[in-house]
């Protein structure tokens, strides 16, 4: 799937090629026996743990965050980052909220200016980043503290009932009464996603983008298009969590995904995304969603202090990071 590794494998010796794809493949399967090794030590300290209404909440709720992590997937592997999707969530639920019950708005018309701001924002994002040269962490810093107040200033900081059952089958129904609708979501998204990064040239010059912006720019790819893309890209995917989680809560909250940012980062760098860009996949990356949200379920039943939680979610921040940084220094030195 990674478009901008064959860049180096191009560059390489024919008995080189073979040990970096031997590296990668046995990259995945260590993250996934790390994923089973979790789900048998869960499993053993929680009886509850791998029954099928559990697995299917962990897939429910993987779905809030997993939809972002998707896009996260592709910001990152373009070099770049985005911290404002919690505060793009929170943002996108107030909005529905004071159209839908302050306005008098219909659901679908309210939905659709929501995605339509939420695109804005992302494309302002990636132009302070394309024309002025400013870091999306930067960019995005201020994002992640101004839409999050904006929300709150929106509705008081107070939810905004939103009385229809059928935007609240949205968010917690499920279909023959088995799979949850969100998780239809996640799997459209992924396919979406690995579609575009496989399949469009679009994907491709996001990879090339990642692994050398200069060079992808001789080559005639509009890297400042690519990067307002991205960044359009994840706007969209946390206005998207956003509307779920209205639907889950039937009302407009500017409380909620509070760590969403910290998750969807977490779960691509975990699936092998290089920080540095140029490197990831969304089969990686569901991985890593499959796993933060089963640590995070299995904590809840545990019983697990919720401060002691957080400390556990930062560290498995850290560490993530930590294997990135190793990762990439490995794979340089094996050049």
């Amino acid at each position: 799937m990674s478009s901008a590794e064959p860049t180096v494998e191009h560059a390489s010796t024919g008995p080189v090629k073979g040990i970096l794809r031997r590296i990668r493949s046995w990259e995945g399967i260590g993250l996934f026996l790390v994923l089973v090794t979790l789900y048998i030590a869960l499993s053993i300290a929680s009886p509850n743990f791998m029954t099928l209404d559990n697995q299917l909440n962990i897939l429910q709720q993987a779905a809030f965050f997993g939809i972002v992590a998707f896009a996260m997937t592709l910001v990152i592997v373009a070099g770049e980052i985005d911290i404002s999707v919690g505060s793009m969530a929170a943002l996108s639920s107030s909005l529905l909220g004071v159209f839908v019950v302050n306005l008098g708005w219909p659901m679908w018309a309210a939905c659709i200016v929501v995605l339509v701001c939420a695109a804005s924002v992302g494309a302002f994002a990636g132009w302070v980043r394309a024309v002025f040269g400013v870091p999306t962490f930067i960019a995005t810093l201020a994002l992640y503290l101004a839409l999050r107040g904006l929300a709150q200033l929106l509705t008081n900081n107070f939810p905004l009932p939103i009385d229809s059952s059928k935007f609240f089958y949205w968010g917690t129904g499920r279909i023959a009464g088995i799979i949850p609708v969100p998780a239809i979501y996640l799997l459209l998204m992924f396919i979406i996603i690995a579609v575009v990064a496989q399949k469009t040239v679009f994907g491709r010059s996001i990879y090339a983008v990642g692994g050398n912006s200069k060079s992808a720019e001789l080559s005639g790819i509009n890297v400042r298009r690519v990067r307002i893309s991205v960044m359009v890209i994840s706007a969209l995917a946390a206005a998207v969590t956003g509307l779920l989680q209205s639907a889950q809560l039937s009302s407009g909250n500017s409380t909620i995904a509070n760590g969403l940012e910290f998750d969807a980062i977490a779960a691509t760098i975990i699936g092998g995304a290089a920080l540095s860009g140029g490197k990831g996949t969304v089969v990686g990356t569901i991985i890593g969603v499959i796993f933060i949200a089963a640590l995070l379920n299995g904590m809840v039943l545990l019983g697990v202090n919720p401060y002691a939680q957080q400390v556990v979610r930062g560290a498995v921040v850290l560490i993530a990071v930590l294997v990135n940084v190793l990762r990439s220094r490995r794979a340089t030195t094996s050049l």
